[in-house]
């Protein structure tokens, strides 16, 4: 009896110590803060897997190796990809909330099918690039959304 009772805990304690390997997924939502509705607002979703270890250099003291990568092969990266359509957050007569109602339920739309594909939501993070005066006319919203799969 003693003997199993010690078997019984190693398998627990060998099946507690298992590491599971996680894989991560990041969508990206850029959404225009650009005033008339000028700017383009995407769900993107890159597909396929960049090899980071051809894209990583070692630097040595303030000799950067980095120039060695040609921008062409980061660029590949980001030609295969799924692209949603988004609504901007302005439109004509200034901030549209049914723009922003509709980009909630699309992307609300878009994370209920990366879930259905196994994917959990890790963390999302986001920030914000606004209109900084009359001048600028520019800005995005940008929140990251990181998934994960054991």
């Amino acid at each position: 009896m003693k003997k199993l009772k010690q078997s019984l805990f190693l398998i627990g304690l060998m099946t507690t110590l298992t590491v599971s390997a996680q894989e991560y997924k990041v969508v990206t939502i850029i959404e225009s803060i650009v005033p008339m509705g000028a700017g383009r607002s995407r769900i993107i979703e890159t597909q396929g897997t960049p090899d980071v270890n051809a894209l990583t250099t070692t630097r040595e003291g303030n000799k950067s190796k980095q120039d060695l990568i040609e921008r062409e092969d980061l660029k590949e990266i980001g030609e295969n990809m799924k692209e949603t359509k988004l609504l901007n957050f302005y439109s004509l007569v200034g901030i549209n909330f049914g723009n922003i109602a509709s980009n909630d339920a699309i992307i609300a739309a878009k994370i209920n099918e990366v879930v259905k594909q196994g994917w959990s939501v890790a963390f999302i993070t986001s920030g914000v690039e606004s209109d900084s005066g009359t001048n600028d006319g520019k800005g995005i919203f940008i929140t990251r959304m990181f998934f994960v799969k054991k």
